[in-house]
């Protein structure tokens, strides 16, 4: 890890200094709403995987801040792992070129390695900072806006559904939600685990969605049974026409085409609105296939998650392969020489996989960074070495390792952490 400058020292952060960390956060995250309303609400903060850099010769005060969540059920590819959520990274403007941050993500991975987790995974504010630590881009995010109507092709089975639509309750709605988004197996998909974001996501404050109205849920049934749910929120808007007024779907789970059929045909068709909008579809989304006239809407790509391989060996041995594969990749690692070297990865097709030190000549050569953005199939190793970031050392085998590290589902997360 490198050393912090000066008499500036990294601390555990407990409740007691929530104030300072809301302090700290709006100096790095500028910030209009009021503090005491910030203040009260619930906090998502996993106080024992808290820290501050601190300055010494200031009593303490903070001048830097990094959190990370444990998501213990990580989907990747046909399988779980457990991995780190890094968030509330933050910085003083005052301490910036310092070289703190540099020195957090160091303390960040060596905490990975003793709490068991083999890969951490980032939402970026700004996508050219991570890159140099070790974070490769892993998966795309797809945004949208429709308009009111956009016709869908037609799925059977929506006969047998019904739908209700309620305010958003935690007591009424948190164990639907959670069970219902726990189940997807997207890569990349994590969940909502720990109680404090689980509580902090339901907080429904007009600061974080001025013009809006509170959050509603609609939820698809069969026979009594919960498929699949939306949550949105609509706006009031008028023109010289009539009502312009948009939905904007902040989170959805359908758990089979004919659920999703039917929450997206009824999100197209709520009164008093001309448009919805949703910010963090795969770029496989079923959404994208239904559409009737796909020109009616113009998507939006954008980076969604970041990771980075904490240890490589467990990280590519815990996931599956789309098919056999007997690879040798010779890794560079930065910040991590311990992951640096020679990796022999061999595999069978949505089977087991091994991975081992070897002195035997590579096959694949590159940086831990283009390593994570393949891991979750979102980015092909072609697509990397076609922009020189791979370099393919024993001829054929870059199409043979392209093909076993992808994946039949693109890999995305759906909110933001």
């Amino acid at each position: 890890m490198t050393a912090l400058p000066g008499n500036l020292r990294l601390l555990g952060l407990g409740p007691e200094r929530l104030r300072d960390v809301i302090d700290l956060d709006r100096w790095a995250f500028p910030s209009s709403d009021d503090l005491a309303e910030t203040l009260a609400l619930p906090s998502p903060l996993p106080w024992p995987r808290t820290f501050g850099v601190a300055d010494a010769d200031a009593d303490d005060r903070l001048v830097a801040m990094h959190a990370s969540y444990p998501f213990r059920t990580c989907p990747v590819p046909g399988g779980r792992l457990p991995v780190a959520g890094l968030t509330w990274v933050a910085v003083h403007p005052e301490a910036r070129r310092r070289g703190i941050l540099r020195s957090m993500i160091g303390a960040h991975l060596a905490h990975c390695r003793t709490w068991g987790e083999p890969i951490s995974v980032l939402t970026a504010s700004e996508p050219a900072i991570y890159g140099r630590f070790g974070y490769g881009l892993a998966a795309r995010q797809v945004e949208v806006r429709l308009p009111r109507g956009a016709a869908l092709r037609p799925v059977p089975g929506g006969e047998a559904l019904t739908v209700r639509i309620e305010h958003l309750q935690v007591e009424q709605h948190r164990e639907l939600i959670g069970r219902l988004h726990g189940a997807v197996t997207r890569p990349g998909w994590v969940g909502r685990e720990t109680p404090e974001l689980a509580t902090a996501w339901f907080a429904d404050s007009p600061m974080f969605h001025p013009g809006f109205e509170s959050a509603r849920i609609m939820i698809a049934e069969r026979a009594g049974v919960p498929v699949g749910y939306a949550v949105f929120r609509r706006n009031s808007s008028w023109g010289p026409g009539g009502p312009t007024g948009t939905v904007r779907v902040s989170d959805f789970v359908g758990a089979d085409p004919s659920a999703t059929h039917l929450l997206w045909s009824r999100l197209l068709d709520l009164d008093l609105t001309t448009e919805v909008v949703v910010s963090m579809l795969a770029t496989d989304d079923p959404l994208l296939s239904l559409l009737v006239d796909v020109r009616a809407v113009v998507p939006t790509v954008k980076d969604n998650l970041w990771l980075r391989l904490v240890d490589v060996a467990a990280a590519l041995a815990g996931r599956q392969y789309a098919a056999d594969l007997d690879v040798v990749l010779e890794v560079s690692d930065a910040m991590l020489p311990s992951n640096a070297g020679r990796w022999r990865l061999t595999a069978s097709a949505l089977g087991s996989a091994a991975v081992t030190r070897t002195d035997a000549e590579a096959d694949l050569a590159l940086d831990v960074r283009e390593l994570g953005s393949a891991y979750l199939g979102g980015l092909s190793l072609a697509e990397l070495a076609a922009a020189g970031l791979v370099t393919e050392k024993t001829p054929g085998r870059l199409a043979q390792a392209s093909i076993a590290f992808g994946w039949t589902q693109a890999p995305v997360v759906n909110w933001v952490f």
